[in-house]
């Protein structure tokens, strides 16, 4: 495919998702259609809204718009209330789809909205804490920090206190960074371990470390965005820390680029690993790595010249896993469903756990992500 034809069938993709979901049944949460559960609010639907609103700001189609409010409002009622949202459970992931929610304020100005910011700001001030002072990735993963959660909290948290707390807090976000780098990075490669538990009680906990045991690519890729996304969010008045989690973006994305794949430009689900029994280029991985350096590169956090990374990883993406059925329906395909680390299923981070969970079509995961590059990939053309 040309590149013009892939951005064409993109679009064409972004349509027969939105036409054919509803926040009580999105097509793109595949853990919810296999489980048969009725939706709750969740990150997944997260990260697709954020990319819905990003092609409505990009576009300026108010179609973007009027699907996301509608799917946000299913779950926003007034007064603050998120139905199905207990800030009590403490987990990481429900804040993420609160980063729509300062987006709808702004482009409706309903107070609705502005409460229920203020619900999800209230579980991140009781969030129990690792002794550094990080947000535990869930309650149920005492003392654990996963990369992935940088992703689903530090945006909404630093968009928080930058705009309605007199930046009170935004040493804080910095300083969760800054324990990420001290205990996650591999000194060795750059890459960032997937979890870290400080107890070092985990089975998946190395003694000394407490990493564990590889770099899975989608959480790297959660990582990167997050620095991104932080920085977009940061105020200028924070000169030093700024400048701080720039150089340990650009130090990332340079830690990454040695594993990208020549002939296609993507990413293996275990990054470091290419071409061993089980391994596998990954979609969602590789789409956030496109869409946080092409994102980068226009923010002025990355150097130009890293764009054409940028560029390789979102075509190949495309290239391999982004096609039409007979019916005429598009999907993306090779998308992990789900990796984490601990539980009842013994999810111990070793290669063949990562290689062993399903590879699926459509979801949001990787959907969300690719559609983000699109829009990035849209404002260039401009």
């Amino acid at each position: 495919m040309t590149h013009q034809e892939i951005l064409t069938m993109l679009g064409e993709y972004v349509d027969y998702l939105i036409a054919n979901s509803t926040a009580a049944a999105p097509l793109w949460n595949i853990e919810k259609v296999r489980s048969g559960s009725p939706n709750k609010w969740n990150y997944i639907d997260g990260c697709m809204i954020t990319a819905c609103l990003s092609l409505y700001k990009t576009t300026g189609d108010k179609k973007y718009l009027d699907f996301s409010k509608e799917f946000m409002d299913y779950f926003v009622k007034e007064g603050g209330v998120i139905e199905t949202y207990d800030p009590k459970e403490y987990n990481l992931d429900n804040v993420n789809q609160g980063k729509n929610l300062f987006t709808l304020y702004d482009l409706t100005g309903d107070q609705k909205y502005r409460d229920a910011i203020e619900t999800i700001y209230g579980q991140l001030l009781t969030h129990p804490r690792t002794k550094e002072g990080n947000f535990w990735h869930k309650d149920i993963y005492p003392w654990q920090v996963w990369l992935d959660g940088t992703y689903m909290a530090q945006p909404f948290y630093m968009e928080y206190e930058t705009r309605f707390n007199k930046m009170k807090n935004c040493i804080d976000s910095y300083k969760q960074f800054m324990n990420v780098r001290k205990y996650m990075r591999d000194p060795k490669t750059g890459l960032y371990y997937h979890g870290y538990d400080e107890s070092r009680q985990m089975y998946w906990a190395d003694p000394v470390t407490g990493c564990s045991p590889n770099f899975w690519l989608r959480a790297m890729g959660w990582f990167l965005v997050a620095m991104v996304d932080v920085l977009e969010r940061m105020d200028e008045q924070m000169y030093n820390e700024y400048r701080e989690i720039q150089a340990m973006l650009k130090e990332a994305v340079e830690a990454m680029l040695p594993w990208q794949d020549e002939s296609t430009g993507m990413f293996w689900q275990v990054i470091d690993k290419p071409g061993i029994e089980g391994n596998y280029l990954e979609a969602s991985g590789t789409a956030l790595f496109a869409y946080a350096v092409l994102k980068g590169v226009r923010l002025g956090l990355l150097p130009k010249r890293m764009a054409v990374y940028g560029e390789k990883a979102f075509y190949g993406d495309c290239d391999k896993y982004l096609s039409k059925n007979p019916d005429g329906s598009l999907q993306l395909d090779g998308i992990c469903l789900v990796a984490g680390l601990g539980g009842k299923d013994h999810r111990d981070g070793s290669l063949e756990y990562y290689f062993s969970e399903p590879i699926v079509c459509n979801d949001a995961k990787g959907v969300g992500p690719l559609l983000l590059a699109y829009t990035e990939i849209i404002q260039q053309q401009k």
